[in-house]
């Protein structure tokens, strides 16, 4: 990304040229660091998809914006728009509770009352209770026909990770995406092996070893450090009571530690995937990973635009499997990097 374009106008474009191909995700997560501008892109969205310019009664190339003066685009605007619904934190709880979520999966089940979508906006996700969330998951998963969903957090750290990664990011804010540099390290060199390599069983595999090495590392550098940071270090004596009880949160801290380090490798993977996305959408724009954009073009050359989707689709399925399930990591990698196409 240049210095001259800021995560938020790159955002918008790639909204913009998504909606004149008639190509929007079904969930987006608007991240940023004022909620102001975040809801302002909420609300700018959805007037364009509610504009009287693109109603059902105007078939046709999809307008990129909003005319901003129709009846829809006012009341979409002054958040009383019929197919547009609005969910956020009790003012006295702070949170979002499953009662609300519910209401929203009832209402975007429904058909759209004026325009070609029903919209569900969600100011502050990660004020999700875990019930809400969860009850929330199975709607990002099988969305109803002709839903959009708009998340907005001011801290992605703070989603669920199921919930991340049913949806496409849009960053809205200074930093854009961040990818620790451990991972973008390995990152740089997977991707480089996908673009050099060829669609044989040999070459997959060779990916699939690539990325159970470094989450193997990983996980031998957590093990150390956590256990050397151990009181069962600094005291060998201790009674066999506390260090039974040493040991247990000792295996807990590695084994969170290691989970959160490999949801961020599969999170880089995510993160390429969107980008050769949307190379097959946008040959010549912005990426998020500019440091990855040749192998980014390379494959989106090989593969078309519903391909990719496929991958990204592929690629939450397994993160999802690995978050939510004991299925054998090793298994579930394998499987889902064999089924990209690439």
């Amino acid at each position: 990304m240049s210095p001259e374009t800021t995560p938020a106008a790159h955002a918008t474009e790639l909204l913009t040229r998504s909606i004149a191909r008639g190509r929007l995700g079904h969930a987006y997560l608007f991240v940023g660091d004022d909620s102001g501008t975040l809801e302002e892109a909420a609300v700018r969205l959805s007037q364009t998809l509610t504009c009287s310019r693109n109603s059902p009664g105007n078939p046709g190339v999809p307008a990129s914006e909003p005319c901003g003066t129709c009846s829809a685009c006012r009341r979409t605007a002054g958040f009383q728009h019929p197919d547009v619904t609005w969910v956020r934190p009790g003012k006295k709880s702070r949170i979002i509770s499953i009662d609300q979520i519910r209401d929203l999966n009832q209402t975007v089940s429904l058909r759209p009352t004026e325009s070609r979508h029903k919209i569900g906006i969600i100011t502050t996700t990660e004020r999700l209770r875990l019930e809400a969330a969860n009850a929330f998951l199975k709607t990002l998963e099988e969305p109803p026909r002709d839903s959009i969903f708009i998340l907005l957090t001011l801290d992605a750290d703070q989603v669920l990770e199921t919930i991340l990664s049913r949806c496409l990011r849009l960053s809205f804010a200074g930093g854009g995406i961040r990818i620790e540099p451990e991972v973008s390290e390995w990152l740089s060199g997977f991707t480089a092996g996908v673009a050099g390599s060829s669609s044989s069983l040999l070459d997959r595999y060779r990916l699939v070893e690539s990325l159970l090495q470094a989450l193997t590392a990983a996980r031998e550098s957590i093990d150390d450090a956590l256990t050397a940071a151990s009181p069962l270090k600094r005291y060998a004596d201790a009674d066999a009571d506390r260090r039974e009880r040493w040991e247990d949160e000792l295996e807990a801290a590695i084994e969170a530690e290691y989970r959160r380090r490999r949801a961020h490798y599969l999170a880089g993977i995510h993160a390429w995937l969107r980008d050769v996305w949307f190379r097959t959408v946008e040959p010549a724009g912005t990426l998020f990973l500019p440091r990855f954009q040749e192998a980014s073009t390379v494959i989106a050359r090989r593969i078309s635009s519903a391909a990719a989707r496929a991958n990204l689709e592929a690629w939450e399925r397994t993160q999802r499997l690995l978050l939510g399930t004991n299925a054998q990591e090793s298994l579930v990698l394998e499987v889902g990097i064999l089924r990209l196409s690439l």
